[in-house]
Formats: structure tokens, C-alpha cells, sequence
């Protein structure tokens, strides 16, 4: 992995990374997905942090920018640094927040519930600021010119579409949700048709019936939208339309607030696609008071 000149942008940083990702080493791989996920902490943190979080000693850090082409890694951190002063005003305030935030405290309730909620909030601020309206947009109409959606995530991914189904089934729009039961979700799977829609969930680490499913509904021309953690996802290549959720750090397990959010905010603005003229989009009550 060698470059002649290195870029001289985040964007064709990212780009060049997602072009070398399947050749690189697996402990490049963890550092390329760490830069993807994490562009203020990289921004923010020295490279001994950086590397802790990731559990990879910091010259490897040193060695992966050298081998995109710059002098060292500090080099590399000024492009994520560039973005961050450009995407937000006041980076010097913005840093020095970020910094205490991500200090890690104690063991005891109250030290993790602050530690959650201060993660969970710089996650979504990230989804603010990386998920495109237009993207919200398309999706949208996609889900609401399905004849059926089918929805697939495991393992932690799983209360997400679970969610997914329940607002889609109060919309009246139907849906089936691949689950695990009986080892049938892939059998179920292939009888979806062009008509359908899959919207597909997985992080880290990829369940692998929902990247098999998804690969082989993509590859049959049905259409798929992704939900995951980083473009360089397994999920990324074969969706249609793929939202990547970045994922902070945790010292016990990772959130799904953000993830939650976008499929809330996906499901307001399929509801308003199919409620026109209503003033707020909602979904019916199954119980009364």
C-alpha cells in the first residue's frame, strides 16, 4: 500500500482509503474503519488516544498515514481537523468540549449514565451533520412505492427493525420481517421480487445471514436500503441507498440512539408521503385510556 502524492482533502482521503480497503492489512482495515467512523475524535485526540481506542499500538497509526503518502500521521489529522473547523464554527470550543467528553469516569450508575448520554449525543450530532436530505428523500419514496417491505437485522441490530415493522404495520403498509426463527429468513428472502423493497440493518460485527441476504436480494435487481456503521460496511457495495450511523466508542456496549433516530425519522417521512394534507404525519393508537 503506497501512494505518490497524498490527498489534500478529507473527501479524497476517504476516497482513496475506500479504493485500497480490500487490500489492506487487517490492522489497517481497523484503523482505515476507525478514521471513517470517528472524523472529530481523529480531529481532536493525539495518536496515542486514537490508537487506545482502538486497541492498536500508535505506530501502526504512523505507518498507515506514511504508506497514503504523508510525512506522519499528524499530516493525516490536519485534513480531519480542516473538516471539523470548516463543517462546525468555534473548533476551538468544539475541541476542547470533545476532549473533556470523552474522558472515560467511573464505574459507579451515575458516571456511566453520563458517559452514555455524552456519547450518545455526539452520535447524534453526527447524524445531523452526515445524513443527506436528499438521501432521506429518495428513501422515502422507495419504502412507499414497495408493494411489501421486508426488513432483516440480528443480533444488536435487531431492535431496530423490529421498530421498523411495527411503525410500517400501524401505517398499513405491509411488511415482513426476516427473522431467525426456524433458520427460514434466507428462504423467505427469495420470495421478495422487484416490486419489494428490503431495508437491511448490521454493525459491526456483520451478522452474516444479513450480509448473505442482502447480497443475494441485490444481485437479483430488488432494490435495498441499508442501515449501518461506516461505508466500508459489507452492506455498502450491493445497497441501493446505504446510510452509514457512526458508532462511537464504549467501554461496555455501543448505543442505538442513532440508528433508532434515522429509522424514526425515515418512518415521519414515509407517514407524511401517505398522509397528505395532514398537518403532523402520525400513526394510529392500538389502546385507549
Amino acid at each position: 500500500m503506497t501512494a505518490s502524492a497524498p490527498p489534500a482533502d478529507y473527501e479524497e482521503l476517504i476516497r482513496l482509503i475506500h479504493d485500497r480497503f480490500d487490500g489492506m492489512s487487517k490492522t489497517y482495515q481497523q484503523i482505515a474503519e476507525y478514521l471513517t467512523q470517528n472524523p472529530n475524535e481523529v480531529a481532536v485526540l493525539s495518536v496515542n488516544a486514537s490508537a487506545a481506542q482502538c486497541g492498536i499500538h500508535a505506530s501502526s497509526f504512523v505507518r498507515f498515514a506514511q504508506a497514503l503518502g504523508y510525512s506522519g500521521f499528524k499530516d493525516l489529522q490536519t485534513l480531519f481537523q480542516r473538516r471539523l473547523s470548516t463543517a462546525a464554527p468555534g473548533f476551538e470550543a468544539r475541541k476542547k468540549a470533545l476532549e473533556g467528553d470523552l474522558r472515560q469516569h467511573g464505574g459507579t450508575a451515575p458516571d456511566a449514565l453520563h458517559d452514555l448520554v455524552l456519547r450518545d449525543i455526539a452520535s447524534l450530532q453526527d447524524l445531523l451533520d452526515r445524513t443527506d436530505p436528499e438521501a432521506m428523500t429518495r428513501a422515502a419514496e422507495m419504502i412507499d412505492s414497495a408493494r411489501t417491505v421486508y426488513l432483516i437485522g440480528q443480533l444488536r441490530s435487531e431492535p431496530v427493525v423490529v421498530l421498523l415493522r411495527y411503525i410500517l404495520t400501524m401505517l398499513g403498509k405491509p411488511c415482513v420481517l426476516l427473522d431467525a426463527a426456524g433458520g427460514l429468513a434466507t428462504h423467505v428472502a427469495r420470495n421478495m421480487s422487484e416490486a419489494d423493497l428490503l431495508i437491511a440493518v448490521a454493525f459491526r460485527f456483520y451478522a452474516n445471514e444479513v450480509v448473505n441476504v442482502v447480497q443475494e436480494t441485490a444481485g437479483k435487481g430488488i432494490p435495498v436500503i441499508a442501515i449501518s456503521d461506516s461505508t466500508l460496511s459489507p452492506l455498502n457495495k450491493p445497497a441501493t441507498l446505504l446510510f452509514a450511523v457512526p458508532e462511537h466508542d464504549y467501554t461496555f456496549s455501543r448505543s442505538l440512539a442513532a440508528p433508532m433516530c434515522l429509522a424514526q425519522a425515515l418512518m415521519v417521512a414515509v407517514a407524511a408521503r401517505s398522509q397528505p394534507g395532514a398537518e403532523l404525519p402520525r400513526i394510529p393508537t392500538v389502546t385507549t385510556r
